[in-house]
């Protein structure tokens, strides 16, 4: 009754926007679409051929139809959008745990997460619970006057970082709003320090690695090296320097005494989920103390536990100067922050250094509080260390039933790649729609990677279900004849 109830409360999100005319309830009678929302439509619908019809009828979750409400309202209302972004036809609307919900009563087993976002799910209800009560008291007041939760936040993230990765000496946090925020703070403040040591330094260059993924603002764009994205926004910022991801050899020639700082992801999530070897992450280590540069690590995407540990870098033993943090930290709320060293950051950073309207406040620094305090908690790590040993069985299931399609699996924890093999890549998009026209989300990243990053509360139940969809799509698209239409722009960058 209670699911009942739900579904239907899903579909009725848009319900106030019009109600329909008498022409248009008459020609969705042609379609079953149960309680679906009343939306805008337009007089003329058009209708789907007989081969569209069929392949609807054989599928469980089928894309919404050119004559549905959810495609009649969009096409109505995506025109007054930048059109930054290329998106599948459904429309989520509703989201409890890890399933979201879509205007046509779909339901789909989420392996998103909002992009390593919503980790602890949908709809959380002590989440839920404290936006409410903090939005009653105080949203905003501005970085002019003290409120209680920015310091209570940075209190946690330094304390809880300092018992979770012994030996840290991080000890001080600036919050923002976002991740790409989060490493501007970070480039600036490597350059702070060199700049404070001598103001006429030649030590500004910021050296970071191809396949990165740093943000869309100036200064972390100009950190992502890749030819496709950077050129239409050029000239990137001067004094970016970029080198090989996991050369140790080639750390000593890279990182020179003109580096004023080395961002680097411990996992690369948008590049295809590589991982940093400990050999290389000691190696930046140690050439960064040689040369006098900051050292940063951008755990926006594979931090806050998402690897079974709270930080990524933390089972390499290597510390950074500089940890950047965003996505899961508000669940879903925009937010980051930037933690730095007190011995090499903090003291050459002054009043005036850097600023933010929005950032730290309090309704962001609460909710991240309450979800920085439970993802911090180790039964919630060891449950995602156990949930990670069913991707990567399901990996070897797979390769059985698909020879030659998964060259390597890649990760730690939840944070998950499936590389297709060179001849299989280029059918990683139509996996994607395969896979969501049977109920199941799941995205893309590098060279034919198919990511895979859950909320961190996901049931084994659910895992075990969404696998069976994975399956059961890339059964479609290699071993069947159906004609399954590619899913562009699943990436942070995929809209390109």
């Amino acid at each position: 009754m209670a699911s009942r109830l739900f579904k239907r409360t899903a579909t009725s999100q848009l319900s106030k926007l019009s109600l329909p005319t008498t022409t248009t309830r008459t020609q969705l009678r042609k379609r079953c679409y149960a309680s679906a929302a009343a939306v805008p439509t337009s007089s003329s619908i058009p209708v789907h051929d007989r081969a569209q019809i069929k392949h609807e009828a054989s599928l469980p979750n089928p894309d919404p139809a050119e004559d549905s409400p959810t495609t009649t309202f969009l096409a109505q209302s995506t025109p007054f959008m930048v059109p930054t972004y290329v998106r599948p036809p459904p429309m989520m609307v509703k989201g409890q745990g890890s399933l979201l919900y879509d205007n046509e009563n779909r339901e789909y087993v989420d392996f998103t997460a909002g992009i390593a976002v919503n980790s602890l799910g949908h709809a959380d209800p002590e989440v839920s619970r404290v936006i409410a009560h903090q939005a009653q008291q105080l949203i905003h007041a501005s970085n002019l006057y003290h409120n209680p939760w920015t310091p209570t936040l940075s209190k946690l993230l330094i304390q809880e970082t300092q018992k979770q990765s012994p030996g840290s000496e991080l000890s001080q946090v600036f919050v923002s709003n976002s991740g790409s925020e989060a490493n501007e703070a970070a480039i600036k403040f490597a350059r702070k320090v060199t700049y404070a040591k001598d103001p006429s330094t030649t030590q500004r260059d910021i050296v970071s690695f191809h396949e990165s993924f740093h943000g869309r603002t100036y200064g972390s764009l100009s950190a992502t090296p890749n030819k496709k994205y950077q050129p239409p926004f050029g000239p990137m910022l001067p004094g970016f320097r970029y080198g090989t991801y996991n050369d140790v050899a080639g750390v000593k020639d890279l990182v020179t005494e003109n580096t004023a700082g080395v961002i680097v992801e411990p996992i690369q999530g948008e590049g295809g989920v590589n991982v940093a070897t400990p050999e290389f992450l000691q190696a930046l280590r140690k050439r960064c103390d040689e040369v006098g540069a900051v050292l940063i690590f951008d755990e926006i995407q594979c931090g806050l536990s998402r690897t079974g540990d709270l930080w990524a870098h933390t089972a390499s033993g290597v510390h950074p100067d500089i940890l950047t943090t965003a996505k899961a930290l508000g669940n879903g709320i925009p937010i980051g922050a930037t933690l730095v060293s007190g011995k090499t950051v903090a003291p050459f950073i002054k009043t005036g250094d850097h600023g933010t309207t929005f950032g730290g406040n309090p309704l962001a620094c609460r909710v991240a509080h309450h979800v920085f305090e439970r993802l911090a908690k180790s039964k919630l790590q060891e449950e995602v260390r156990a949930k990670s040993k069913l991707f990567f069985n399901a990996s070897e299931t797979l390769n059985q039933k698909f020879p030659g399609v998964i060259k390597e699996v890649r990760g730690r924890g939840l944070i998950i790649g499936y590389q297709l093999s060179d001849e299989a890549k280029s059918k990683s998009t139509e996996i994607i729609t395969a896979a969501r026209e049977r109920g199941l989300l799941v995205i893309t990243a590098g060279d034919g990677v198919i990511r895979i990053v859950p909320p961190l509360v996901i049931s084994e139940d659910e895992i075990t279900r969404g696998l069976a969809i994975l399956e059961q799509a890339m059964e479609v698209v290699f071993n069947k004849s159906d004609d399954v239409t590619p899913t562009k722009g699943q990436q942070e960058f995929g809209s390109r």
